[in-house]
């Protein structure tokens, strides 16, 4: 059984507590009003949010309210499956009218005057946009922590971290302050913070969810955007609003369904491939495969059934090439803040870092990266030939105290760099392969943990059917 929070909260409502996918039926069939649902939420916020810091930029209540009650005067549309439900947006992403910081002293007064695409899809979907949740600086590094807001704290205990980069969005799940939420995940920034917050995050496939405006059209597409929730099912209700083909992205392409409806078909099982540590190759932190393991035994009790796989490859080459092209995409991206001395005084020393290493970066060294990246993708769809799915740890090390910025060691082994000690996210990243955090429970210390089961590209929907599997069995609910 999972552990109860330390925090000392007031127990959470009965409104709170509904499904996105129980309270969107609710509103729309007017046994509960949009005022009603949104009061509850605000109430949760004042009540909890103090204690962790999971909500950043928060709108006034009584804004919201008024928000509210224009849409009570009104029938929900068809196409409005998010009508009235209160969600706060990852604080990477585009707001129009709401300060939008990226976790940075340079945008700490930012207020966009465009909404990134699946925002503005979120918005015509019917859901009041309360607020913002906390992110890492730039979204660098799986803790959240910055000079704007401060650091989130783990939804079970507050001295703990709550991952990253979406760890406010994390939080504010667990502890029910939203219903459904967004997140990003280039490195892990949606699996990472739901495995350390005992909820679940899907990293979809790439090009499913379009990125932009602000974004380079034709770029490597290693960092996506996708749901996160309290159950399957409330992520794929925001998954349809969220994906889906846009014109000013052209490598998105068009959902091939719902994602919501498609799982009122059950999964019929399959097999998955367990990576495990590969073989050594990943320094894991004690406890973590005893988790993963007895969770593939609830796999197997869903029909699911694992087997031990270490694929021929050279893991160590493959890392290099993740962050050779991580620092060609985000490294450049942050130069121009770089080269503004003003600004970079503002800088944390990772994106330094990021940028200074792309600064001397060759066109060869990216080749050479994207080759690999290649090659590791034709070894994906080799496994996938004999497996229905890929399973492995979702993070390396369990959450560890907030005040550190990244751990330097794990299991003996020294970390050479601010991300080296998520390693084990880069895999399903490099091949653009769809990829859920599932919890698996918690160490003697009361520690979340989650394994993360990655689908073929474009597999989508075959990976959140297993996970749906995997939660009809699981012993406790998600969230604290």
């Amino acid at each position: 059984m999972r552990p109860r929070t330390k925090h000392a909260v007031p127990p959470a409502g009965d409104i709170c507590r509904l499904s996105a996918v129980d309270l969107a039926d609710a509103i729309r069939r007017r046994k509960l009003s949009v005022r009603e649902v949104v009061t509850a939420f605000l109430d949760r916020i004042e009540a909890v949010n103090p204690l962790v810091n999971a909500i950043v930029s928060l709108r006034e209540r009584a804004d919201l309210l008024r928000e509210a009650d224009a849409a009570d005067s009104r029938q929900a549309a068809e196409t409005e499956t998010l009508f009235g439900l209160p969600i706060a947006i990852k604080d990477l992403a585009s707001t129009t009218g709401l300060r939008t910081s990226f976790g940075s002293p340079i945008f700490a007064d930012f207020v966009p005057q465009e909404d990134d695409f699946f925002v503005e899809r979120i918005r015509n979907a019917g859901a009041i946009i309360i607020g913002k949740t906390n992110v890492p600086e730039f979204g660098l590094g799986s803790n959240t922590y910055n000079n704007v807001f401060g650091p989130t704290l783990n939804a079970f205990d507050p001295a703990l971290s709550a991952g990253g980069s979406s760890g406010g969005a994390a939080v504010a799940l667990a502890l029910d302050m939203v219903p459904v939420a967004d997140g990003s995940d280039f490195g892990g920034s949606l699996r990472n913070p739901a495995a350390w917050n005992n909820v679940y995050g899907f990293r979809p496939s790439q090009g499913l969810v379009p990125g932009g405006p602000d974004f380079e059209v034709f770029h490597t597409q290693m960092g996506v955007e996708g749901p996160m929730g309290r159950n399957v099912a409330d992520m794929a209700l925001l998954l349809d609003v969220q994906a889906g083909y846009h014109p000013q992205a052209p490598l998105s392409y068009e959902k091939p369904g719902s994602f919501l409806e498609g799982l009122a078909e059950p999964a019929t099982g399959g097999r998955i491939a367990w990576l495990g540590d590969l073989g050594g190759h990943l320094p894991l932190e004690p406890g973590i495969l005893d988790l993963c393991e007895a969770a593939l035994g609830r796999f197997a009790e869903a029909f699911f059934p694992a087997e031990p796989l270490r694929p021929d490859f050279d893991f160590e080459a493959l890392w290099q090439a993740f962050v050779t092209l991580r620092q060609a995409s985000s490294g450049c991206a942050l130069k121009v803040h770089y080269d503004d001395p003003s600004k970079r005084l503002l800088l944390k020393p990772e994106a330094i870092w990021e940028v200074e290493n792309a600064m001397r970066l060759t066109a060869p060294q990216i080749r050479a990266a994207s080759v690999i990246r290649t090659s590791w993708h034709r070894t994906l769809l080799s496994i996938f030939d004999r497996f229905d799915l890929i399973a492995l740890p979702t993070a390396q090390v369990f959450p560890f105290a907030v005040g550190m910025h990244w751990p330097r060691e794990v299991a003996g082994r020294a970390m050479d760099s601010y991300h080296r000690w998520m390693q084990v996210s880069a895999f399903a990243t490099l091949g653009g392969c769809p990829a859920v955090n599932v919890p698996v429970g918690f160490d003697d210390r009361g520690r979340p943990m989650g394994m993360q089961l990655i689908g073929r590209p474009r597999g989508d929907l075959a990976v959140l059917k297993a996970a749906t599997a995997y939660e009809a069995v699981l012993p406790w609910p998600a969230g604290a």
